[in-house]
């Protein structure tokens, strides 16, 4: 069975999802990070697997379930700190981030019986999910984080290093507030849907 990571930041105000702010303050970010995360540890929960691991910055909360390793992330950029995270893997292991709570249990159920990655692109242009049959942190170490190709790089990577790569359904992550309301419109009834309900409220106060 595959190993699933979540890669995380602990939720706390002015280190999480900064830019929804504004219109929200850095404590309503930090809100929507944490319902965000819980919604994808509960996913998590709910897939088949043979280790739950959520690989974080910062410590853990009341809002961590049962069922999770915690692992520490590494220094370094977010490059490396992915390379990192599969490093600690022995075998089939799927990473996803904690942005997109719309995800759900049969997008991670993959099986590699056929193929050598899974790839997940991000609507603005990075990756949502990544799965490596047999995990190599150098496919991922020198991808250039956080741009608008960061996704079509580290597919290149993959396929030019001879891996036949299965494509997952593009996601949205949640990093503006027009996102927001995007993604809670897919899942309607998850945490995340229900924090920002409660928060548009108090936008504009």
């Amino acid at each position: 069975m595959t190993t699933l990571l979540v890669i995380a930041k602990e939720p706390r105000p002015g280190r999480v999802k900064t830019r929804l702010t504004p219109p929200f303050t850095p404590e309503e970010a930090a809100a929507l990070a944490e319902a965000s995360l819980v919604d994808t540890l509960h996913v998590l929960l709910a897939t088949p697997a043979r280790r739950r691991v959520l690989v974080l910055d910062g410590a853990p909360g009341p809002w961590l379930p049962p069922g999770f390793d915690v692992v520490p992330q590494c220094g370094g950029g977010l490059d490396e700190r992915l390379a990192a995270a599969f490093a600690g893997c022995d075998g089939p292991a799927l990473l996803i981030g904690m942005d997109t709570p719309q995800v759900t249990p049969a997008l991670l159920t993959v099986d590699f019986a056929d193929c050598d990655a899974y790839f997940g692109p991000a609507e603005d242009g990075g990756f949502w999910a990544l799965g490596l049959a047999d995990p190599d942190p150098a496919l991922l170490r020198g991808v250039p984080m956080s741009t608008p190709t960061t996704g079509a790089v580290q597919r290149a990577r993959l396929t030019a290093a001879g891996l036949c790569v299965r494509d997952l359904p593009p996601l949205r992550d949640v990093d503006t507030a027009y996102d927001a309301e995007l993604v809670a419109a897919e899942a309607p009834e998850g945490r995340f849907a229900k924090e920002l309900a409660r928060l548009r409220t108090g936008v504009g106060r």
